[in-house]
């Protein structure tokens, strides 16, 4: 199978053991949506690679000498992401904080290998298919969700929640929360002021939807949301200005 260039996807691998950096080559030039772009033997030569030419998709060790393999994921450019490759299986939680999109534990297989690497194609065709977007009228706000446009009226929002690269928009009734690719600033701009208000840097509400507030926590139905101290205030303003707030 022939991939162009907009379609594979542009790879290193970063490993102290040549040994083990020689296999994830191997595999790599073996799969055809990969782009094998070289592969380095600590993470600060691997930074400084990807600094001036970045990639798609890391395969890297963690366990190295000077800068870590977590410790360079915590550094990599949002367009980036990473498939953890390990003797150490007590990464795996630690992995996923960071926003790894697999964690595979050595010896790896090619089976394996090809499974995360599948993964990493799905995740980018889903990325690259659905572009952080939105639209809005006088009562609605138009998102992308996988590959649909969702007309969500402002009546029925309850919350959104911040998820890193994507917002999970929360809505009354049965109707599972709709998920698209976007940041929550972005989804903040666009909503109506006095309407919606930021709670916490995960959270935006509509608080004439919620049940009520107890011990700093927004409740709605079983969802109890933290108000932070950043936005406390804000909140409280908010609140009062809108005779929400009980004198």
């Amino acid at each position: 199978m022939k991939m162009n260039a907009d379609t594979a996807l542009t790879c290193i691998v970063v490993d102290d053991e040549p040994l083990a950096a020689e296999l994830l080559e191997s595999y790599v030039r073996r799969t055809p949506f990969l782009e094998y772009r070289g592969s380095y033997y600590s993470a600060v030569s691997a930074f400084e690679a990807i600094h001036d030419n970045p990639v798609d998709l890391l395969f890297c060790d963690i366990q190295m000498p000077g800068l870590s393999g977590m410790d360079l994921a915590r550094m990599l450019p949002e367009r980036t992401r990473v498939v953890f490759t390990t003797a150490f299986s007590a990464y795996a939680v630690e992995g996923f904080r960071v926003n790894a999109l697999d964690y595979l534990v050595k010896p790896i297989s090619y089976p394996d290998f090809l499974s995360a690497a599948d993964k990493a194609f799905k995740w980018f065709s889903m990325s690259r298919a659905v572009r952080p977007s939105v639209t809005k009228d006088i009562d609605s706000i138009i998102v992308k969700t996988e590959y649909r446009l969702v007309r969500i009226p402002f009546d029925d929002i309850l919350y959104i929640e911040g998820l890193k690269d994507y917002v999970k928009i929360h809505v009354s009734g049965d109707g599972s929360p709709v998920l698209s690719l976007m940041n929550l600033k972005t989804l903040e701009d666009e909503l109506p002021s006095g309407r919606f208000v930021r709670i916490h840097r995960s959270f935006i509400i509509q608080p004439s939807r919620m049940s009520y507030i107890e011990k700093g926590r927004v409740v709605y139905g079983q969802a109890r949301l933290p108000v932070s101290d950043t936005y406390r205030q804000s909140f409280y303003d908010f609140l009062s200005k809108r005779a929400l707030l009980c004198e």
